[in-house]
């Protein structure tokens, strides 16, 4: 029995659920009706479609017609969608159009392409360049060149198999010789190595085992999207996450689509924005998966002369050279360059040739006799020098590709008369030399690079190698400029609620590099820095084997915002560390000397002896940790847009980048103040939707008194009032609150948690906050949209 069809609606707070074979849909089941008891109105799932067998994510997807078997299948996902609407809770879902993993024994369609080459009808599915590599699809999957690896492919009837991996063989070719058998197909097997530079098929940033596929199509849109749209039509499913809208070749054209065939359905993108980037006006739909929040809250509980101390000391500390960690701004362009001429080589190819094209064979002669070198060239200056994700169709791509950027771009070259290249990439990136196909291709294909450019280079390189406040290496966050003051927090608040009132909001997900208590634990540094720098002093004399300055600070950074722990999660993360940073051994040049180093220099330092002295530390600052662990729980779970709560964060959760922060999910069993808090501001918002809804209002309280800097307060809909504690140790070496007051809007006001508690008028913080650094006040007697309100226990 499928549920009844629902009204479209906005949810009041979402909950994320990390689905895998271990924690299926069976599982999600059992925790109903402790996940309703929090008060969230709709749980949130991470991919349900079919994907490559034991995958603990769900991006790798292989079938989009079916539910995933081993979550438990369509009938598994429909009594969990049962149980849940038994409950009051609904189902959102995250999708992901952009890409398919590339496993052809997995996915059919990708099957049928390597079979039947460019007349298969599934060949439109994936963005492959036949022109290139002889006509055959690249397949980076050997170990070591063909002639080492030759005798390990096996033709086993009409399959080509090499260890796990299995194609299909063309028709007629199997009882070829093996060379003559391989130079026949569709497709060549290569070493993987050459995926870097010699690529023909569009991948997912620089993951050569993710494959592009075209859902520009509207055949291909239909055939992937026909399940999802049946289980939103049949009540199964009430709204959706979409995964990577920057890697589309025409997003405004793909979420046009999406919400016609959804009839408007709730739907929020994961689209990173940077400091200054408003998301697409034209976009139809509710808004972002919350990365802008997250930076807008952690930024609120960062000190900013603090974090500007913290960096003179790590510069003294490491001494990284400026555009080696030194400097944001120039660690990012130098990673950039790295990765538009290493990791993306081969996007930056199909580009140039698109470019050349487009030049010989244009009517203008101011887009003729440009080298290719020339125009590799131009697209690589331009493209390091954007500062947000991509432009769109819908937006002002010459406010992203912008002329100041094509100055500097041209002044790399010698020749002047060369430098005209870059004059000729700009105005195909900005659609001003034609519109015929070509050009379309040429800046779908622009914008989709930059995006992959952007992310390979500030989140997965960027954010290892500039470190001063790991707490600030966060996607969508600004390392440079870390901190975000009252009025610009309410600026953003205030701008959301008017623009996005229903977008997502969010602090901790399956990509956070950290969990949001270990960020609010780090954070605290810039309240202390003197006391950070000699703490480092003190362990660095206790301890031996640094491997170097710049790895040991963000180690001991690390275990400071994780506390004790397991000494095999901090070496996986450190690990990954070094390897995105790429600056003594990365993910395709390790170097096993290097990585025993910084192993024996973890065990033996910060998760050593040495360590004690930094958990220690920790402990002392367990105060300040609380009061920035519950402002920013408290603020992240009031503020405009709808909430989405990470799996286990309703209560203390330390974790680190994945896949640390991906177990399987296990009910808070004992009651913490930060669990308490976000039961009441859930079950709040769940039974007074419209103090937070599209119809809201938000508005900030300033308080008055010595301490009124570390009080920040704000209003929704003249009936709820959220306090909170900012840079409290900083409030603590000032004296404390002493006569700090805020005036309180109208009316009586009961603690949310202590109902008891009631407030009126000008009321001192001190009494205000009690014995907890956030108050949740809500104003007994009040009238919203005609229905009384009450302070109600639990649901």
């Amino acid at each position: 029995m499928t549920p009844e069809r629902p009204e479209p609606t906005v949810p009041t707070a979402t909950y994320r659920l990390q689905l895998q074979p271990e924690f299926p849909f069976g599982a999600a089941e059992a925790a109903v009706p402790y996940l309703a008891s929090l008060g969230v109105s709709h749980l949130h799932l991470s991919p349900v479609l079919e994907t490559v067998p034991g995958s603990l994510h769900g991006y790798d997807v292989v079938d989009h017609a079916r539910v995933r078997d081993e979550l438990g299948g369509e009938r598994g996902l429909r009594s969990l969608a049962r149980t849940a609407r038994e409950h009051g809770l609904g189902l959102v879902v995250d999708i992901v159009p952009n890409h398919m993993a590339a496993a052809p024994r997995h996915n059919r369609p990708l099957w049928e392409v390597l079979r039947e080459g460019p007349d298969s009808a599934y060949a439109h599915w994936f963005d492959v360049d036949w022109d290139a590599q002889g006509g055959q699809l690249l397949l980076p999957v050997l170990g070591q060149p063909l002639g080492a690896e030759i005798d390990r492919l096996k033709v086993d009837g009409d399959v080509l198999r090499y260890y796990d991996h299995v194609f299909p063989l063309r028709e007629g070719t199997g009882k070829l010789p093996l060379p003559q058998l391989l130079d026949a197909q569709w497709y060549r097997p290569v070493w993987w190595r050459l995926a870097r530079t010699e690529l023909n098929y569009r991948r997912f940033f620089s993951i050569s085992e993710l494959i592009g596929v075209r859902v520009e199509d509207p055949e291909v849109f239909t055939a992937t999207h026909a399940t999802v749209l049946r289980l939103l039509d049949e009540g199964v499913v009430d709204g959706l996450r979409i995964d990577h809208p920057d890697g589309l070749a025409d997003p405004d054209a793909y979420l046009r689509r999406l919400h016609a065939a959804t009839g408007g359905r709730w739907t929020v993108v994961e689209k990173i924005l940077t400091d200054g980037e408003h998301l697409p006006a034209a976009w139809p739909v509710a808004g972002t998966t919350g990365y802008d929040a997250l930076r807008h809250v952690d930024g609120l509980f960062t000190d900013p002369a603090g974090a500007g101390e913290l960096l003179g000391q790590y510069r003294r500390f490491a001494a990284p050279q400026a555009d080696r960690g030194g400097h944001w701004e120039a660690t990012v362009r130098r990673a950039a360059y790295k990765v538009v001429t290493h990791e993306l080589a081969t996007e930056v190819d199909r580009l140039t040739r698109a470019a050349s094209r487009l030049c010989a064979t244009s009517p203008d002669p101011a887009l003729r006799d440009h080298a290719p070198w020339a125009l590799r060239t131009a697209l690589q200056e331009l493209l390091v020098r954007l500062e947000v994700y991509r432009p769109y169709a819908s937006g002002d791509a010459a406010a992203v590709v912008t002329e100041e950027a094509a100055a500097e771009a041209r002044a790399v070259f010698t020749v002047p008369e060369e430098a005209g290249a870059v004059s000729v990439v700009r105005d195909l990136a900005l659609g001003r030399a034609g519109d015929g196909p070509g050009h379309l291709e040429f800046r779908a294909r622009f914008a989709q690079t930059s995006s992959a450019l952007r992310a390979k280079s500030v989140e997965d390189t960027g954010f290892y190698r500039y470190v001063p406040l790991l707490s600030a290496n966060e996607v969508g966050g600004n390392p440079g400029s870390p901190a975000v003051s009252p009025q610009d927090f309410h600026a953003y608040c205030a701008r959301v609620q008017r623009d996005w009132p229903a977008t997502g909001t969010a602090l901790s997900t399956h990509d956070t590099k950290r969990s949001a208590d270990v960020r609010a634990a780090v954070s605290v540094l810039t309240q202390c820095p003197e006391r950070w720098a000699d703490t480092l002093a003190e362990v660095t004399r206790a301890g031996d084997g640094v491997p170097d300055p710049h790895v040991a600070w963000a180690a001991w950074q690390t275990v400071l915002g994780l506390g004790p722990a397991a000494e095999e999660r901090v070496q996986a993360a450190l690990l990954k560390h070094v390897r995105e940073a790429g600056l003594h051994t990365a993910w395709t040049e390790q170097d096993p000397a290097y990585e025993e180093t910084v192993a024996a220099f973890v065990a033996q330092g910060p998760c050593g002896a040495p360590g004690r002295l930094v958990t220690d530390f920790r402990a002392e600052l367990g105060p300040h940790v609380r009061a920035n662990v519950l402002g920013a729980a408290l603020v992240h779970l009031t503020m405009p847009g709808v909430p989405d709560v990470y799996q286990g964060t309703e209560g203390e959760y330390r974790a680190l980048v994945d896949p640390d922060n991906r177990g399987v999910f296990a009910p808070q069993e004992q009651p913490s103040a930060k669990s308490a808090l976000t039961t009441a501001a859930l079950r709040l918002r769940g039974r007074r939707p419209e103090v937070f809804g599209d119809a809201a209002t938000y508005e900030p309280l300033e308080a008055e008194g010595p301490g009124a800097a570390h009080c920040v307060a704000f209003v929704r809909s003249g009936e709820v009032l959220t306090a909170v504690t900012r840079l409290s140790l900083r409030l603590a070496e000032a004296g404390g609150w002493r006569d700090t007051a805020l005036a309180l809007p109208p009316g009586r006001w009961a603690d949310a948690l202590a109902p008891e508690r009631e407030f009126e008028g000008h009321t001192r913080v001190v009494e205000l906050f009690g014995s907890s650094p956030v108050v949740l006040l809500e104003r007994l007697g009040g009238r919203v949209g005609g229905v009384q309100a009450t302070v109600a226990g639990p649901r």
